[in-house]
């Protein structure tokens, strides 16, 4: 297990990256949550510092995430998720409702069947391999924090993550439905949507309907200006969302 340790006291506050991603790209975030209770960044498997690699079905990086509020004593815990890390946290909540008092998921969705991985693949493909500084990564690669997503070896910048692991990650979710997931999750939830993201329309008002409809709290947020990374390209607005969600809507442990 690849932990970071942001600091704060309190209740448990565990944070799921996204796909390629790792969890000391939670540390803005992490600063304004402190004071809501212990935040921790929790490296996914084939991602970060986490030596594991594989299996990668969803339900292994849930087992993950429990084991780790298990092993840390952060539950019942607010996760946050992003993207691969949001649609981590639902089926966390579904899976294991003991551990988990309440679900930010930011810019996911649960039903990409008929997606391939193949539509982004060529993109990957095309990096140079390696880069040759980290000036020369942010030429090709326009992500937040892209720094921290790269390494220095002895022949110049790579990746991380294993690119065939992500897709492998990701090829998964162009073949199965998590609307299961959605429909047993009971703690209250909030969904941040990218106004400029790229993933099916409507999905994610409708995992709010759902919820609301069997009487959770649920609350849905769109950011028009915002792309998929909802918590650094329209930080503000993010937080005054997460904050207003812990504030009012997740009782006190």
């Amino acid at each position: 297990m690849s932990v970071v340790e942001f600091g704060g006291s309190g209740p448990g506050i565990l944070l799921l990256h996204g796909l390629m991603s790792r969890a000391s790209t939670w540390w803005t975030v992490a600063q304004w949550l402190k004071p809501h209770g212990r935040v921790v960044g929790l490296d996914a498997r084939g991602h970060g510092r986490n030596p594991r690699r594989g299996p990668f079905r969803t339900e292994d990086f849930v087992a993950d995430a429990a084991s780790a509020i298990e092993r840390l004593d952060l539950g019942p815990a607010v996760v946050v998720g992003h993207s691969m890390g949001g649609l981590h946290a639902w089926a966390l909540a579904a899976l294991r409702p003991d551990l988990v008092r309440g679900v930010v998921a930011e810019d996911v969705v649960p039903d990409n069947r008929g997606r391939s991985v193949d539509e982004w693949r060529w993109y990957f493909e095309a990096w140079p391999a390696p880069f040759r500084s980290l000036a020369h990564v942010r030429t090709v690669v326009d992500v937040p924090r892209v720094e921290e997503l790269f390494e220095e070896r002895a022949d110049g910048w790579h990746l991380i993550a294993e690119l065939d692991d992500l897709y492998e990650i990701a090829a998964e979710w162009g073949e199965r439905s998590y609307w299961d997931f959605v429909d047993a999750i009971r703690c209250p939830l909030l969904v941040v949507e990218a106004g400029r993201g790229a993933l099916p329309a409507g999905q994610m008002a409708e995992v709010v309907r759902r919820c609301a409809a069997r009487g959770l709290t649920a609350h849905h947020v769109v950011v028009p200006e915002s792309g998929h990374v909802v918590h650094d390209e329209a930080p503000e607005v993010y937080r005054g969302a997460v904050e207003a969600f812990l504030s009012g809507s997740i009782p006190p442990v």
